[in-house]
């Protein structure tokens, strides 16, 4: 199969999507799209890379919305039927909102629209299925807590991205994921994979349900349960 995967700026889902990319593009020619949010959360969580590395080829670029500039050329291809699926996941509520009000500014909200015109089917995984709350995990935190302000901060010294505002926050534009400032402080005042509790939006939730109404459109509830669908 010849597939187009998009990403959006969602956290939630995100590790398991990327699993099931890899997944899939051992068996498949995958094109995979991210929006400009998608990649910096990708490299907040230490994820782009693996995404890059699954890429390569024709028909299994990796395209940037920064790189596709106003125009998306890129998703002319699913206008033109040359996808079997576009995959959307994890997808944000602001891009469920566009799709379902029709607006196409983005890369990911774009390529939608020209897979219904293309007639290619769409699988979409969004973070806000239901009202209530949502177990997430955290890229890389400071935690002031647990900070005991050091003159040198090993964390700050190790962070080859500057990321590491000592004693105050992670610039988590700069950070990569790479981990290492968790491995060098010695009181754990930096942490990773930290799980929270977020509440889903009523409104986010009823735009969800809506997408059911539009063509060649599939909700999923998880990135795992792609390869059933295939």
């Amino acid at each position: 199969m010849r597939i187009a995967w998009a990403f959006t700026g969602a956290g939630h889902l995100l590790l398991d999507s990327v699993n099931e990319l890899e997944n899939l593009s051992s068996e498949h020619d995958v094109t995979v799209m991210v929006s400009r949010a998608g990649k910096e959360v990708l490299k907040m969580y230490g994820l782009y890379d693996r995404v890059k590395n699954v890429t390569g080829g024709y028909y299994r670029e990796l395209a940037l919305e920064s790189d596709q500039e106003f125009s998306f050329p890129v998703t002319g291809r699913l206008s033109m039927g040359r996808y079997d699926l576009l995959i959307v996941s994890p997808t944000t509520s602001n891009t469920v909102s566009k799709i379902v009000h029709g607006i196409a500014d983005t890369l990911v909200t774009n390529a939608v629209a020209q897979a219904g015109k293309g007639g290619v089917k769409t699988f979409i995984v969004p973070v806000d299925m239901e009202v209530g709350d949502v177990k997430t995990v955290l890229p890389s935190k400071l935690e002031l807590d647990e900070c005991q302000s050091c003159q040198t901060c090993e964390a700050a010294a190790s962070c080859s991205s500057s990321a590491i505002i000592p004693g105050i926050e992670i610039n988590l534009l700069k950070c990569i994921g790479c981990g290492e400032c968790q491995n060098s402080c010695a009181f754990n005042a930096v942490s990773g994979g930290k799980i929270i509790t977020i509440r889903m939006r009523q409104l986010d939730v009823e735009n969800t349900h809506k997408l059911v109404h539009l063509e060649e459109v599939k909700i999923l509830r998880n990135p795992g349960d792609i390869f059933k669908q295939l």
